[in-house]
């Protein structure tokens, strides 16, 4: 009877486990795809906002790149 009793706690521990592992394994799957969009989104509006800002800075360091390797 002690067998039996056992092997079904042992039987049930395992499929709590299991379920568990499915659990997180699930909800951690949706939170990064959440993330991962949200990331996306606060990058694209950052180079929205400060789009003239990059396009000057990208030309200032591509005039000094072209200036100074004239030197060379």
């Amino acid at each position: 009877m002690k067998k039996v009793a056992m092997h079904m706690r042992m039987k049930a521990r395992a499929v709590r486990e299991r379920w568990i592992t499915d659990l997180c394994r699930r909800s951690l799957s949706g939170i990064t795809v959440i993330e991962l969009v949200l990331i996306l989104v606060i990058v694209i509006a950052l180079l929205l906002i400060f789009k003239n800002q990059l396009i000057n800075l990208i030309n200032t360091i591509f005039d000094k790149i072209i200036s100074e390797s004239s030197g060379i």
